[in-house]
């Protein structure tokens, strides 16, 4: 054995082994339990950094656990390539996004093997890649064949510096997710998946998701938004259609003083034909911004669009406003407002002068009043005609019934979660399989001409999607009647690939989207990633998963079991992030340290859920520990000369002592990495059990022995942690099988047995003596024990005792 830790020379010899062995390739096993384990896969940006370091150190830790508990455990990584930032990179170095999505993969692949992460490469997949999307495209068209895709023109949020459009979820601060240039409010025809016709069930199986954080499952219920209200109409003079609005407190529709609608509304433009200052309202609107979440901070402004409507009991006119605060693309476009009982409608009310009318009053005494604020406690009704003096329960049922009795309205339960907008108008990305024809329509892409694949030959210049002025690409003969055609130049949200990657890293991957295999590995068993995948992702991947089960394709219900949310790297408590120039370059770290410890330090420095912050004396302090315990196996080796000892006859109590902590730590290790899914203990757990070792001086065969057991013990709890190094000490210590072929520890229960148990003695609350006692010493024997030590007999010094606490197994005190 080398004297001196060399760890990139060890590092390199076993990721060679790994990669010629083909330790970490699987299949699935009628033996062996199986275990799915996933990290989200990165974007190929061209380098990985701290938070990708992270994210994968926990998933390959977590999966070499599980391979040491004799699980049979699938790893694997793939990229999701698709999306603006190929297309902003080929504009800046005069590359074809393909070749730098490939060059980048390429780079990142060389990293995370560098990093000695345990995963299965025959598995992996790139989603920019025909064979890959072309599943894709045969899916979306079974769903447009069972009515689940269809096309329609919407008003949409639209990034004008990306020239495409946004889901809601993409929407950041009325920035685009990407960019953060304002969003815009636009019409354009685009595809929409029926996300809302799987409302209830994603709603409801957020219940059986018990491995799941509550913080997620909350963001995600929220985001659904299930509520239960009712559905009714304004009757508006001189129009056909009535104003459909939809409440949740039908209870306080008497208090009714104006209505809102969003500047897309059909009366809102009907208001605009002759009127310029409401054209130039609603065009001012376009460039507001266009969240939801935004909508409660924002300044709410509007305008009168001088229509009114009928009040659907009272008949009463009630004005209409175009308000920016509405959105045509939630519910119907329309609200009816109630300024005393609704802080926004209040805000807006005190602005523009609108009638506040009281109609719910407490009914306990408490202050009601609404002179300053909204009143949006419910309690009992005044001021409501037939209604007075119901509670708001009482009144939300009965005035349902009214409105139902007079055909004006509905029971009605709604969510707040909206059809998926799939179409985006860029180059890089799946190909939507559509041809529109003026004869025949709109015209499915015939399945033997799949994948639609993109052209090679393009000039990216940011202006608009090149496919759309491609003369081979957009015009093409129709499938059914062969008159010249258009293809779809949309291409598909890239959320639409990493929502099934997960199934396909699971099949075989052949000339079928999913086959039987993804049946045996889904649903994955952990999957780890960044919180701020916990709609726009995690929602889109459950919704999928769905889709493809009522297939045929797939029998889980949902594709993750178990959800672990990693926090993120900081720096000088600021995330790490180009702009903020405080990144660390994983590279750098690897040749000058190695890369078990980059991934001690990322283990050690925080537990996994937590937010870790970057620090130069930690990554320095983990080398040291490794330093230190490659240099207790080499000691130990050079002492032993490749003998072996095993434990002979009775042993001292030093030896009982050192056995007893190896088997707790064990026992520690085992609940932290299984069950707590913690790592930063069980290394801290680890340094405390080499610190003892150290101490442990004793030459005998048996003192020899036991420490072979404990570096043994050592090195297999360590190597989820640290592979590279835990590897070449296994061969050291005698083995000739690999570490990461061995199974996990047992706790020796025998060792755990103490004969005698150290009690502190304290008089009344300060440290006095100390006593060893049996360790099966009653508590009368152990007070006993105690009062008979020469110490303790000095402090109390004759004095009367009042009482004696006894702490079991760790103090003794006596009050006088």
């Amino acid at each position: 054995m080398q004297e001196n830790y060399q760890p990139q020379a060890i590092e390199q010899e076993v990721q060679k082994i790994w990669e010629e062995s083909g330790v970490f390739n699987v299949q699935p096993s009628k033996s062996k339990e199986k275990y799915y384990c996933l990290s989200m896969f990165p974007y190929p940006s061209g380098k990985l950094h701290m938070g990708h370091v992270r994210n994968y150190t926990i998933g390959d830790v977590i999966s070499r656990y599980q391979r040491m508990r004799g699980k049979n455990v699938m790893q694997p990584m793939g990229w999701d390539a698709f999306g603006l930032p190929a297309e902003n990179a080929a504009m800046q170095h005069g590359v074809h996004p393909a070749d730098w999505t490939y060059s980048n993969i390429d780079y990142m692949r060389d990293q995370l093997k560098q990093l000695g992460f345990g995963y299965d490469w025959n598995r992996e997949l790139a989603t920019c890649d025909p064979e890959y999307y072309k599943w894709e495209q045969w899916f979306f068209l079974k769903l447009l064949a069972k009515g689940m895709v269809y096309k329609k023109t919407a008003p949409v949020n639209w990034c004008p510096h990306d020239m495409t459009v946004l889901a809601n979820e993409q929407v950041i601060n009325g920035g685009c997710w990407r960019c953060d240039t304002p969003v815009e409010r636009k019409e354009i025809a685009q595809w929409f998946l029926k996300i809302t016709d799987y409302a209830d069930e994603l709603l409801t199986s957020l219940d059986s998701l018990d491995g799941w954080p509550e913080q997620v499952k909350t963001m995600q219920a929220n985001w659904i938004g299930r509520s239960e209200g009712v559905e009714m109409d304004f009757a508006v003079p001189d129009m056909e259609q009535p104003l459909r609005i939809y409440t949740t407190r039908p209870d306080t529709l008497m208090g009714v003083t104006y209505l809102a609608v969003a500047a897309e509304h059909p009366l809102a433009l009907k208001a605009a034909e002759n009127n310029t200052d409401i054209q130039a309202f609603i065009e001012e609107c376009k460039h507001m911004e266009t969240a939801e979440a935004a909508m409660e901070t924002m300044e709410k402004r509007g305008i009168d669009s001088g229509i009114t409507a009928l009040h659907p009991i009272t008949g009463e006119a009630v004005p209409v406003w175009i308000a920016n605060f509405v959105l045509m693309s939630y519910g119907t476009g329309a609200v009816m407002s109630v300024p005393a009982h609704d802080q926004r409608d209040y805000e807006f009310a005190v602005k523009y002068g609108i009638a506040i009318k009281q109609v719910i009053f407490a009914a306990n005494g408490e202050d009601d009043d609404c002179t300053e604020q909204a009143y949006t406690v419910k309690g009992v009704l005044k001021n409501s005609g037939a209604f007075d003096g119901l509670t708001s329960a009482e009144a939300f049922g009965k005035i349902a019934e009214t409105l139902e009795q007079d055909d004006k309205g509905t029971r009605k339960v709604m969510f707040r979660l909206r059809d998926w907008g799939v179409s985006r108008q860029r180059y890089w990305g799946a190909p939507i399989p559509v041809i529109y024809c003026d004869d025949c329509g709109t015209v499915p892409v015939p399945e033997k001409d799949l994948p639609v694949t993109l052209p090679r030959d393009v000039v990216l210049d940011g202006s608009q999607s090149p496919l759309v002025a491609h003369p081979t690409f957009s015009h093409v003969d129709c499938p059914l009647c062969g008159k010249p055609a258009r293809r779809e130049t949309d291409t598909f949200d890239t959320f639409m690939e990493s929502s099934w990657y997960v199934a396909r890293f699971a099949s075989n991957q052949g000339d079928s989207m999913l086959d039987a295999t993804a049946n045996h590995w889904l649903p994955v068993d952990h999957y780890i990633g960044g919180i701020e995948h916990a709609i726009l992702h995690l929602l889109y991947a459950r919704f999928y998963t769905k889709l493809l089960r009522d297939e045929g394709l797939l029998s889980c219900d949902e594709p993750f079991k178990k959800l672990l949310t990693q926090g993120m790297v900081l720096k000088d408590g600021s995330k790490m992030s180009k702009s903020k120039g405080n990144t660390v370059d994983p590279q750098g770290l690897i040749a000058q340290y190695g890369a078990d410890t980059v991934r001690l330090f990322i283990m050690f420095a925080a537990p996994p859920e937590q937010s870790l912050e970057w620090s130069d004396t930690g990554v320095e302090g983990a080398s040291r520990f490794l330093k230190r315990l490659w240099k207790q196996v080499f000691l130990h080796t050079e002492q032993v000369q490749g003998s072996r000892f095993k434990v002979q006859g009775n042993l001292t109590d030093e030896q009982k002592t050192m056995r007893r902590h190896l088997h707790h730590t064990i026992q520690k290790v085992t609940h932290d990495m299984g069950v707590r899914i913690i790592f930063n203990t069980a290394i801290a757990a680890n340094m405390e059990l080499i610190n003892t070792l150290i101490k442990f001086t004793d030459e005998s065969n048996n003192g020899k022995a036991i420490r072979q057991e404990v570096l043994e013990a050592i090195v297999l709890m360590l190597s989820p942690m640290v592979p590279h190094i835990c590897h070449q000490l296994w061969l050291d210590l005698g083995h000739d099988n690999a570490v990461v072929s061995e199974t996990w520890l047992a706790v020796d229960e025998s060792a755990l047995v103490q004969d005698s148990l150290d009690y502190m003695i304290q008089v009344n609350g300060k440290l006095r003596g100390k006593i060893s006692v049996s360790a099966t010493a009653t508590n009368a024997e152990i007070q006993a024990a105690a009062l008979d030590d020469e110490h303790t007999q000095h402090f109390i010094n004759g004095q009367s005792i009042k009482k004696i606490i006894v702490v079991p197994n760790k103090l003794v005190n006596i009050v006088i």
